[in-house]
């Protein structure tokens, strides 16, 4: 694994995303109380940020049309979305976040 610093703790805020670039590839970080998960911030639906709609309990909200994404598995939970997007691991390393872009969680390969 290529685990590569994407931000901080600090950066990343209740109910939101921090979005990140690595490489050629945008990711969206969130956390749902302790955990912190690695998405690709891209909605499969409409192809925008999902970094900037709002994020509760596991799932990530796309703002143009509301589909909504479970943020462990990049599956859509809410329509009009049908296709999952990419997740990736994710290591909090003191107060500094990581993620590994090289590897896919759910095996959804990035667009």
């Amino acid at each position: 694994m290529a685990f590569e610093k994407v931000g901080t703790l600090a950066e990343l805020r209740a109910g939101e995303a921090l979005a990140v670039t690595v490489g050629d590839l945008d990711v969206a970080i969130a956390r749902d109380g302790d955990e912190f998960y690695a998405i690709q911030d891209l909605c499969s639906h409409a192809e925008v940020a999902l970094s900037e709609g709002d994020v509760e309990g596991c799932q990530i909200e796309c703002w143009l049309h509301g589909s909504r994404f479970d943020l462990r598995s990049g599956k859509p939970t809410g329509l009009p979305a049908t296709e999952p997007v990419a997740t990736f691991p994710v290591e909090v390393r003191g107060d500094e976040i990581f993620i590994d872009t090289t590897t896919t969680l759910n095996g959804v390969t990035p667009s």
